[in-house]
C-alpha cells in the first residue's frame, strides 16, 4: 500500500484516542439542547446517510470508532439510509440533526421548503460515470445516441443528462433503461452504457470473471466517461445542517463547528489508514465484503484528497456549476430540478472555516497535498 506519510506526525495524536462503539446513545432527537462542558454530559446527535453502511461514509464510522466525536463533546449516533429515505427531509423534519446528501437533489427540496445548509462540502469531486465495454465504441457522450443507456434515476441522472445536452444529445435520442442498484443489465448485455460510482459499481465489473476468457474483467476491456473530464459533474457528498437553528440556536452553531472538526478527523484517519478505516465500516455492519470495501474507501479518499482549499470549503465555482446543472439540464418530461437560484442559506463556509482553523492550530495537515492513493488488487466478489 502507498500511504501518505506526511500526516502520521499530524494526525498522531488523533489517533492516540481511545476508540468507541459504533453508535452512541442518541434517542435519535434533533434536539442538541446545549454544548457539553468540562466534565459534562456528552451532546446526542443523529447523522442520518443517504445510503446504508458503507466506506462511502468511512470518515464518520471512524470518527465515532477513534473517539473523534466524543472529544469534541459528542455522543454520535449514525443512522442509515435506504431507496425510500430522504436525508435532507429527514434532517428538515427534525429527525436528524446532520445529513449527508449530494447538493443537486438538496437543491430541489430547497425549492419546495427545506430550509438547511451545505456547512462542508466533503467531497470534491464527483464520481460518477458511464461505463461500457470497448466493442460499444462508446467513448464521449455523443457516442450515446441510439444506445440503451442505464441510470438508477432518484436524481442520480442529472449528470448524465447535463453530459449529453452539452454534446447535443437529448434524452429522446437514447434508449433510458432504469438500472437496478446492481450491473447486472450491463453485464448480461441490457444495458449498452450503465451508471456506475467509481468506488462501487465499477470495482463490481472488475470483480466479475469475462466468461470468455475466464478471467476477471480488466479496466483495458472498459470505456469510461468521466463527468469531471466532461464540465459537467457535480458537487456530491456534502454535510447539511439546519438553517433555522445555525441562525437561532448558538448551542447548534457550536455543535456544528465540533461536528465538522471532528468528521474532518475521521477522513484524515480514513486517508492515513485506509485498512484500517474499511474494516471499521466493515464491523459497523456492512454488507459489502472486504477487499471491495478496501476499493471504496480509497477511491472515496480520491474525491477527497488532495484537497484544493481545505476539505469541505465549498469552491464557489464549483458550486455555481452544479446550480447551472440544476437549472438548465432537462429531465425526458423536460423538467429541471430547480427553476430559480436557491438562496443565499444553501450554503456557508462558515462553519467549516471555523474548524479548519482550529485544525490547522493543532497542526493537522487538513491540505493532503502529499497524500497518494493506495494500490487495491481485486478479487472476484471484492473478497
Amino acid at each position: 500500500m502507498n500511504h501518505s506519510t506526511r500526516w502520521l506526525g499530524a494526525l498522531g495524536a488523533l489517533a492516540a484516542s481511545s476508540a468507541l462503539v459504533l453508535t452512541g446513545c442518541s434517542t435519535g432527537t434533533a434536539s442538541t439542547g446545549s454544548t457539553s462542558g468540562p466534565g459534562g454530559d456528552l451532546v446526542p446527535i443523529t447523522l442520518q446517510l443517504q445510503w446504508v453502511a458503507q466506506a462511502q461514509f468511512a470518515g464518520y464510522y471512524a470518527a465515532v470508532d477513534q473517539g473523534f466525536y466524543e472529544d469534541e463533546g459528542l455522543d454520535v449516533t449514525i443512522a442509515e439510509g435506504a431507496a425510500d429515505i430522504v436525508p435532507q427531509d429527514v434532517l428538515a423534519a427534525g429527525d436528524a440533526d446532520y445529513a449527508i446528501s449530494w447538493v443537486p437533489k438538496v437543491l430541489g427540496s430547497i425549492e419546495q421548503g427545506a430550509n438547511i445548509t451545505d456547512v462542508a462540502q466533503i467531497f470534491e469531486r464527483s464520481a460518477t460515470t458511464q461505463i461500457s465495454f470497448k466493442d460499444k465504441g462508446i467513448t464521449s457522450p455523443a457516442d450515446l445516441t441510439g444506445k440503451n443507456v442505464g441510470s438508477w434515476g432518484y436524481g442520480n441522472e442529472w449528470e448524465l443528462f447535463a453530459g449529453m445536452q452539452k454534446s447535443g444529445v437529448q434524452v429522446g435520442d437514447i434508449n433510458l433503461v432504469q438500472q437496478a442498484f446492481d450491473m447486472n443489465g450491463f453485464l448480461s448485455g441490457d444495458i449498452d452504457a450503465a451508471q456506475a460510482m467509481t468506488y462501487n459499481e465499477y470495482a463490481q465489473v472488475l470483480e466479475t470473471r469475462n466468461p470468455k476468457t475466464g478471467e476477471l474483467y480488466q479496466p483495458a476491456d472498459l470505456n469510461v466517461i468521466d463527468w469531471n473530464d466532461e464540465g459537467t459533474a457535480r458537487l456530491q457528498d456534502a454535510i447539511w445542517a439546519d438553517a433555522d437553528k445555525l441562525a437561532s440556536d448558538k448551542d447548534y452553531a457550536a455543535n456544528t463547528v465540533k461536528f465538522i472538526k471532528a468528521s474532518i478527523k475521521g477522513w484524515i484517519y480514513a486517508a492515513t489508514d485506509p485498512d484500517k478505516a474499511a474494516g471499521i465500516v466493515t464491523a459497523a455492519g456492512s454488507q459489502l465484503p472486504a477487499g471491495h470495501q478496501l476499493w471504496m474507501t480509497n477511491e472515496v479518499n480520491k474525491l477527497i484528497w488532495p484537497s484544493t482549499n481545505g476539505v469541505g470549503l465549498i469552491d464557489a465555482a464549483a458550486w455555481k456549476n452544479t446550480v447551472d446543472i440544476a437549472m438548465n439540464t432537462r429531465n425526458e418530461t423536460g423538467a429541471t430540478i430547480i427553476t430559480a437560484e436557491p438562496p443565499t442559506t444553501a450554503y456557508s463556509n462558515e462553519y467549516v472555516q471555523q474548524a479548519l482553523d482550529e485544525l490547522k492550530a493543532d497542526g493537522v495537515d487538513v491540505m493532503g497535498a502529499d497524500w497518494k492513493p493506495s494500490t487495491v488488487t481485486l478479487t472476484e466478489g471484492g473478497k
